[in-house]
C-alpha cells in the first residue's frame, strides 16, 4: 500500500531535495524500512543503536503522534500522510 511521507529539511539531501516522498507499507514502521531501503541512510538517522526510534524524532500520522496512539504498529493506510518531525530545542 503507497503512503506519502514528509521528510523534514535536513533530511531532504536523501530524497535528492523532495519533501515528500511515496513509499510502501501498511504501518509505521513499514513504511520506514521502505523508505531507507529506497533512500538510503534514514534508518541511522532516525534509529539508535539499539534499534528504537530516537527520542528526538516525533512521527505523525496525519496529525496524530503515534507515541499516543500505536506507537511503530501504528496502521496507514492509502490516503495517509506520516510527517517526520525532529524536536527543535534552544531559545
Amino acid at each position: 500500500m503507497s503512503v506519502n511521507i514528509r521528510v523534514p529539511g535536513p533530511l531532504r539531501r536523501l530524497t535528492d531535495g523532495s519533501a515528500q516522498v511515496e513509499v510502501d507499507g501498511s504501518t509505521v514502521a513499514e513504511a520506514l524500512a521502505d523508505l531507507d531501503a529506497r533512500y538510503p541512510g534514514f534508518r541511522e538517522r532516525l534509529y539508535d543503536d539499539s534499534g528504537n526510534l530516537r527520542q528526538f524524532i516525533n512521527i505523525y500520522v496525519n496529525d496524530t503522534d503515534i507515541r499516543f496512539g500505536g506507537g511503530m504498529e501504528t496502521p496507514v493506510g492509502e490516503r495517509d500522510d506520516i510527517s517526520i518531525i525532529p524536536a527543535v530545542a534552544g531559545g
